[in-house]
């Protein structure tokens, strides 16, 4: 997926009331940038490491630049949850995600459940429908990829409605979009927030699929990268 707009790189100074990011400019000017991104981003905001902002060219915007990504050690991280959806989407028009090929209309953001909305909705004539809640993923510890980095009862909840679709007869997918892609594995972050990973264990059980893949990031490109094993 091609960054469509303007990019600049500077050097974040801190992230801080969680949607906003100082950032330093090559030429010494500070800017205060969007940050979209409800996480902690444990991990992924180090001072003084390289960052690259998305310009809106919205100057009546309140924060015209969006915090986009961050390199650490060496590997861009996507910071921007708002991506993951595009991200995976388009993946899966280039029949990128074999696990999810075969479907002959994809619509987004589509009524479900108790008050929600499926981020993605496979549909076909010849098989039922494909429910896919998308999450986009930062953390990494030693090379493993966890979510989430807060304890997330909306989180919660997404399992829960995809038991239900996966009880009605549909099908149930939450796909981890790994922000990424120097990691070797994912797993629930189980000591962050305890309740979601005996709930993604118990929606497994009944019939949820569960899938991880990577992500290449570039300044300018982000693109899904490859299959990771899911640790239960």
């Amino acid at each position: 997926m091609l960054i469509d707009l303007p990019i600049i790189e500077g050097r974040l100074l801190k992230r801080y009331k969680r949607f906003l990011a100082d950032i330093e400019l090559p030429g010494g000017e500070t800017l205060t940038a969007h940050c979209p991104n409800t996480g902690t981003l444990l991990g992924c905001t180090p001072a003084g490491a390289r960052t690259i902002l998305r310009d809106s060219q919205n100057p009546a915007r309140k924060l015209r630049y969006t915090f986009q990504t961050i390199e650490i050690d060496g590997t861009w991280v996507t910071v921007d949850t708002s991506l993951a959806n595009d991200i995976v989407a388009e993946a899966i028009d280039a029949e990128s995600i074999p696990e999810l090929s075969g479907y002959g209309a994809l619509r987004r953001e589509v009524p479900y459940g108790n008050s929600s909305r499926i981020d993605i909705l496979l549909e076909d004539a010849e098989q039922p429908p494909c429910y896919v809640e998308v999450k986009s993923t930062t953390l990494v510890r030693d090379g493993h990829a966890a979510f989430p980095d807060a304890v997330t009862k909306r989180g919660q909840k997404h399992l829960t409605e995809l038991e239900a679709v996966v009880k009605a007869g549909g099908r149930g997918v939450i796909f981890f979009c790994i922000s990424r892609d120097d990691v070797k594995d994912f797993g629930p972050a189980d000591d962050i927030d305890p309740d979601y990973g005996q709930m993604l264990r118990h929606a497994v059980e009944c019939g949820v699929e569960a899938l991880a893949y990577t992500t290449l990031v570039q300044p300018d490109r982000i693109d899904l990268g490859r299959s990771l094993p899911i640790r239960l």
